[in-house]
């Protein structure tokens, strides 16, 4: 009996251990799930029955947002080897790809059910601790004009800044942004022939925003972005050459940096603050949840909420607001919504380009605590560049020249160079309110080249959602449009295209330098739908980037920049002014606060 005793445990000891060496084998297993712009690769090495590496290089997730999400979720299992790690907040999808990939990954390895229990089991390193910090600067909200309010600060003599940041990344929505940066630029303009001035600039800009926008802070924009292209680019921001036109920008003046899109933007003033070693804090996953205010009603400082548990709280003299606008929230934006759009129903059927956690207007309810004014509500910006289903702005871009707007009846319905408002109302009225975005080799003369958004045509093209055709004729039968009425509109394009200075039917004329015939094969086609972009109104400031009440004074001690504020653009923003409005008034809005102006 107590040999039977003594050998039960013996036994059961083996079985336990025969099973877990048999479990996970050491190898290399590879998987493809769908990330969240397209399927992406995963493979996972099992040394020494664990986790020894995740390779997720093959994705096309987004530049400073999916892919830092691929990293951080990678990084967090192999740590903690489980996938019960925290999604990264902004990139859930992105993070549950990758967990679902190394899930299947473990399977393949022989993981049994018991194992897969442990590889799931749920961590957390967070202390509920409350923890408080002391700044000369607290930023609330780090995307582009966070990050430029916040090296600005310390570059205008601030010794510690503080940046609260909702997302688990840097860059917010900047990172995912077009790029495009407007701005009047001799050095640039002038060697490609471009003949441009601030004045110009100040008049598209106060025109495309119905004369409705704040003359001062238009006029500070206009002649301050160039200034700004500068700074940025001392700080490190490589510019292409080429000045290009954005979607809806009323002028051939938007720079766009060297990296993809926005992130080519973020990614250096991120960098540029680890520089600054501890006199920064970055907190991320810590949405801002109140201003604190003395008895005098001037602002000291801000409290919010680490990973839904940890208390923190920034005492500073100096708070700015950077929080985005309210593009995602979708009961706030029908709400306000009695302007240019007030006979389109926003809801969620009409997607977002914008980042859906950022842009839930956080700001806004912060500014009223304060009693900051708000102001312009109403000017809602949508975009054509939206994806049918999402809004996302994915596949080939509506920015630059060379790109027709072709409907369902394979007709041109509007002047391409016409303003987003005026493109998406024109939208609007034709059969299913979307439309396919034509264009052909001008646009991509290499398919294996990456574009300003950093994909290349064959990327497009694997997804699916991109047509191709070698003729006009071909890619009729693939869209499904009349051939004659879509030869006849490029034919249309084409003659206006070559007759420089003079309009067409639609009123489209060839002003820009790139603009030039659509001749050759191949073609590309992409079914588009206008998305909700960008929300003019917000917090009410001044040319320091003060936040004023409504008796137009400074609310003490709180400043705010980019897409939270008002008055700037109007009731309809020009394409490219957005990143110009970032970085000009985030810079702005780190000098004034470091220096209490």
């Amino acid at each position: 009996m107590m040999k039977k005793i003594a050998l039960i445990p013996f036994i059961l000891s083996m079985a336990f251990a025969s099973q877990s060496q048999a479990a996970l084998t050491d190898g290399v297993y590879e998987t493809t799930v769908n990330g969240h712009n397209a399927p992406m690769t995963v493979k996972v090495t099992i040394k020494d029955h664990k986790i020894a590496a995740i390779d997720t290089s093959k994705n096309l997730e987004s530049f400073g947002v999916g892919k830092v999400a691929l990293d951080k979720t990678a990084a967090a299992i192999l740590k903690d080897q489980t996938i019960g790690v925290d999604n990264i907040t902004g990139a859930s999808l992105s993070s549950l790809a990758l967990k679902s990939a190394v899930r299947t990954c473990l399977q393949k390895a022989g993981a049994t059910d018991q194992e897969l229990k442990n590889y799931t089991r749920k961590v957390s390193h967070i202390s509920s601790t409350p923890v408080e910090y002391k700044a000369d600067v607290a930023i609330i909200g780090g995307g582009g004009t966070g990050l430029a309010a916040a090296v600005s600060a310390l570059e205008n003599g601030a010794k510690k800044v503080v940046i609260l940041e909702k997302l688990g990344y840097l860059g917010g929505s900047t990172n995912v942004s077009g790029g495009a940066l407007n701005a009047v630029d001799d050095k640039r303009q002038k060697a490609q022939g471009i003949d441009d001035s601030v004045q110009k600039f100040y008049e598209a800009t106060m025109k495309g925003g119905h004369n409705v926008g704040n003359p001062e802070l238009v006029k500070y924009l206009t002649e301050n972005a160039c200034p700004t292209v500068e700074w940025m680019e001392k700080e490190g921001v490589v510019f292409r050459d080429k000045i290009g036109a954005a979607t809806g920008s009323l002028g051939q003046r938007s720079h766009y940096g060297k990296k993809p899109a926005g992130y080519a933007y973020t990614s250096v003033f991120e960098n540029k603050l680890k520089e600054y070693g501890d006199r920064v804090v970055v907190l991320t996953e810590t949405p801002a949840s109140k201003l604190i205010m003395d008895k005098s009603g001037r602002v000291i400082g801000v409290s919010g909420l680490h990973a839904g548990k940890q208390p923190v709280t920034v005492m500073a003299p100096s708070v700015i607001l950077a929080t985005g606008g309210f593009g995602a929230n979708v009961k706030f934006r029908q709400e306000v919504n009695t302007g240019v759009w007030k006979e389109v129903t926003l809801d969620n059927r009409i997607g977002t380009t914008n980042i859906n956690k950022a842009a839930q207007g956080d700001g806004l309810k912060l500014a009223k605590s304060a009693h900051a004014d708000i102001i312009g509500l109403s000017d809602i910006q949508l975009h054509p560049n939206g994806t049918p289903g999402t809004g996302l702005m994915q596949d080939i871009a509506t920015s630059g020249r060379n790109r027709l707007f072709i409907n369902k009846n394979g007709d041109r319905f509007v002047s391409e160079s016409a303003a987003r408002d005026t493109l998406c109302k024109a939208i609007f009225k034709q059969p299913d309110g979307t439309y396919w975005l034509l264009m052909n080799k001008l646009r991509y003369p290499d398919e294996n080249k990456p574009d300003r958004m950093g994909v290349t045509m064959k990327d497009m093209l694997a997804l699916g959602r991109v047509k191709k055709a070698d003729t006009l004729d071909e890619m009729a039968k693939l869209i499904n449009v009349p051939a004659d009425h879509l030869k006849a509109a490029v034919a249309e394009y084409n003659k206006a295209a070559s007759n420089k200075g003079t309009k067409d039917k639609f009123g489209f004329v060839a002003t820009n330098t790139d603009d030039a015939p659509m001749t050759e094969g191949p073609w590309y086609a992409c079914l588009k739908v206008p998305t909700v972009h960008h929300t003019m109104g917000g917090v009410r400031i001044d040319t320091l980037a003060r936040a004023l009440d409504k008796d137009g004074k400074p609310v003490p001690g709180l400043y705010a920049a980019g897409e939270v504020t008002g008055g700037i653009h109007g009731a309809n923003r020009l394409g490219g002014n957005a990143i110009a409005d970032v970085f000009t008034f985030g810079r702005q809005a780190g000098a004034s606060a470091a220096q209490q102006k």
